[in-house]
């Protein structure tokens, strides 16, 4: 069987996927995550946190949040209806950080725990801090000239 013949036996078979629907549920959970964090900052305000800290503490309570979800295992099964509405904002980053730490428990808190916590947010934390580096350096120059 050649490749065209093949692509075309599972373009048959595959199942299709609810493109429409797929999205609709990814904006509603992103939505919902984005109100919620929203919530929060009022929330903040209200109890008279200045608007910089609050900032600041919109985001840790977010990643609490779906850390602790994560290790109660729902943020994975409202991940799977989502998608990309739960797995693209900070909540998304927490979900991965914590997953890979709560399946490698049993291997130990160092070995296990302490060395698979990054397996996948890792790559983004270098990458992110590096960008930010560089990001920097470019201001600092630019203001040199500037």
């Amino acid at each position: 069987m050649d490749k065209k013949k093949y692509a075309d036996y599972v373009k048959q078979r595959a199942p299709r996927s609810p493109i429409g629907k797929n999205c609709l549920f990814a904006f509603l959970i992103g939505g919902t995550v984005s109100a919620t964090a929203e919530c929060f900052f009022r929330l903040y305000r209200y109890l008279e946190i200045s608007e910089e800290n609050a900032k600041t503490l919109v985001p840790v309570t977010l990643v609490f949040l779906a850390a602790l979800l994560t290790g109660l295992g729902v943020f994975d099964d409202v991940a799977r209806i989502a998608g990309a509405g739960t797995l693209v904002p900070i909540t998304g980053f927490a979900n991965a950080v914590a997953s890979p730490a709560i399946e490698s428990k049993s291997e130990g808190f160092v070995l296990g725990v302490g060395a698979k916590m990054f397996t996948i947010a890792g790559p983004v934390i270098v990458y992110g801090v590096l960008s930010s580096v560089l990001y920097g350096v470019i201001l600092w120059v630019c203001s040199l000239f500037g």
